[in-house]
């Protein structure tokens, strides 16, 4: 099983949206590598659910992939802010995975995950890093969620 990092706006898709939902298709990713780690997701590997675009940004629950890759239909929607004219239909450019909740998790904001020992080689904490999807080391992903349940 791999670990990932995920990151969400927590207007478009938050947390507490996602337990709602019961499972949502994480649609909008249009960074190529970000893309081919959704490609290499299989069915029960665990996410960190990042809210991102928020004050403070941070970790608030742990997802599972429930469906593999397939493609995201909002690249071929003009409607939707994710539309990509250059995506063909036969040949898709951008895809998604389904992901389901697993537990909520108390809120861990990125100045806490930057204490955390096991996440300072995180990509997550890298400068410059802008990708919505990251891998994690289970240590990683491990120590985000003793921090969480240590309160």
């Amino acid at each position: 099983m791999a670990h990932w990092l995920m990151k969400s706006e927590p207007e478009e898709l938050g947390y507490d949206d996602l337990v709602r939902k019961k499972r949502a298709g994480w649609d909008g990713v249009r960074n190529f590598q970000a893309r081919n780690f959704l490609r290499s997701m299989v069915v029960g590997d665990l996410v960190l659910f990042y809210h991102s675009s928020t004050n403070p940004p941070g970790v608030a629950g742990i997802a599972r992939i429930a469906k593999t890759v397939e493609p995201d239909p909002t690249q071929f929607d003009p409607a939707s802010h994710y539309y990509d004219p250059r995506s063909d239909p036969a040949d898709p450019r951008w895809d998604w995975v389904t992901v389901a909740p697993v537990r909520k998790l108390r809120y861990v904001t990125l100045d806490e995950l930057r204490t955390i020992p096991e996440m300072a080689d995180s990509r997550l904490l890298a400068r410059g890093n802008r990708l919505s999807v990251i891998p994690l080391t289970e240590a990683e992903f491990d120590a985000v969620v003793a921090a969480a349940d240590r309160g």
